[in-house]
């Protein structure tokens, strides 16, 4: 790789760095130069007007594999975080076995091995996500897992949790919960409200995400020292109780979707199934909380929780229908629309949430835009406007609400381990 990249708009958040005009050379993977009206010695790609960003990071992903290739591959899922723009990603551990011991790890890295976007991989919580018995911890740290979760299970032992809390503070692990209580929420096909009222549908309370919330803040303060997070936080109510344990100066943290700041519950109504999440979409007082949170830094990250489906697990009724949408192709655009576009947040702000704060939070080395590092590189043109469409999707499968929305931002391209990616 021998690239110049001209006339670019960089901004670094880890070197308070945001400047325009500037030309970055790359060789062999590694930049180089620095500066303004830079010779080209090879390749030259103008990006005037778009904006060049330390990769970005989704902390929250599901690539299916092993055991629902129908669904989704390591490969196909990889391609389509590169199509969003995205130079790494962390997937999530419902798979089939679930990832509860070093030899699925290991599997994973395999054949994740040789690709644009670096994978990292995240453990359950309890074997097989069973919510009993301990998951071999110091074996999943040493294969190198960072963050752990029983994810798509909330884990209902208080006790058993305490004991996660205490195993994973052992190994620095993060322990990322998706907050449910499960006996409020069997069967709910959507959020509890007037709009499930109104459709007949059982609805899914807030305050069973909030009840989980508080209980595991309770638990990791007893704990101490132990570092929890907060898998997409969707209501007013988690979002409070996460910021009151910040003052209190608990280890919390939290992500939250490109999906529930920019749907609501009546999305149900016009896109049926594919306005099924998990958690659910909320209400308008939620998003403004939720935009609240990502505003004042309550909120640290934004993840996509991609999830794939197979069309005939959407084509369904809503009780039936599998929960969760595909995310990696459409959330820079979103981010970029909903969120930086209508002033609610800086292009700083915005590039710490989807790439500073993910990787600190697992403990991965930064990004740095500067003379003599790997080139990591996100670039996006925040003011191109077009329009979302099935040639767009790079996942196996097709389960999104998007399709046909119109976005003002759009990926430009993605630079990692000495690859390219144009869109």
């Amino acid at each position: 790789m021998n690239l110049l990249l001209q006339n670019t708009r960089t901004i670094d958040p880890s070197q308070n760095l945001d400047e325009g005009g500037i030309d970055i050379e790359i060789r062999d993977g590694v930049i180089t130069r620095i500066g303004r009206g830079l010779k080209p010695d090879g390749d030259v790609r103008d990006l005037a007007g778009a904006i060049v960003a330390p990769g970005f990071f989704d902390m929250h992903v599901h690539l299916r594999e092993p055991g629902q290739e129908y669904k989704e591959t390591i490969e196909t899922g990889l391609n389509a975080a590169m199509a969003g723009g995205f130079t790494g990603v962390c997937c999530m551990p419902n798979t089939e076995p679930p990832i509860s011991d070093p030899f699925v790890v290991s599997y994973i890295k395999e054949k994740a091995a040789g690709h644009l976007v670096s994978l990292e991989i995240c453990g359950t919580m309890t074997k097989d996500r069973n919510g009993e018995e301990l998951a071999p911890m110091a074996a999943l740290a040493k294969a190198g897992v960072k963050m752990i979760s029983d994810d798509g299970a909330a884990v209902r032992s208080a006790e058993v949790m305490r004991r996660v809390f205490e195993y994973a503070k052992m190994f620095d692990l993060l322990v990322t919960q998706h907050c449910e209580e499960h006996s409020m929420t069997t069967g709910a096909a959507m959020n509890e409200g007037k709009i499930s009222t109104k459709l007949g549908l059982p609805g899914w309370p807030s305050v069973a995400e909030e009840i989980i919330i508080a209980r595991d803040i309770l638990l990791a303060e007893y704990i101490g020292g132990v570092r929890y997070h907060v898998a997409h936080v969707s209501t007013k109510g988690g979002v409070r109780l996460i910021r009151e344990a910040k003052a209190r100066g608990i280890k919390v943290s939290c992500e939250v979707t490109p999906h529930h700041f920019t749907l609501t519950d009546e999305a149900v109504e016009h896109h049926g199934t594919m306005a099924k999440m998990c958690p659910p979409l909320r209400t308008q007082d939620d998003i403004d909380a939720i935009i609240e949170g990502l505003r004042d830094g309550t909120i640290d990250s934004i993840a996509t929780d991609h999830a794939p489906h197979a069309t005939h697990e959407k084509e369904t009724d809503m009780v039936s229908a599998a929960m969760g949408i595909i995310g990696l192709e459409t959330a820079i655009p979103l981010g970029l629309t909903h969120l930086v576009n209508t002033g609610q947040l800086t292009f700083t702000h915005y590039i710490e949430c989807c790439s500073t704060n993910p990787r600190k939070l697992l403990g991965l080395p930064q990004i740095q835009i500067k003379e003599g590092e790997r080139a990591n590189l996100t670039i996006f043109d925040p003011n191109k406007k077009w329009k979302f469409s099935d040639a767009d999707i790079r996942s196996k499968s097709r389960n999104t609400p998007f399709v046909g929305e119109e976005f003002t931002g759009s990926v430009v391209g993605a630079i990692n381990h000495g690859k390219i990616f144009w869109t």
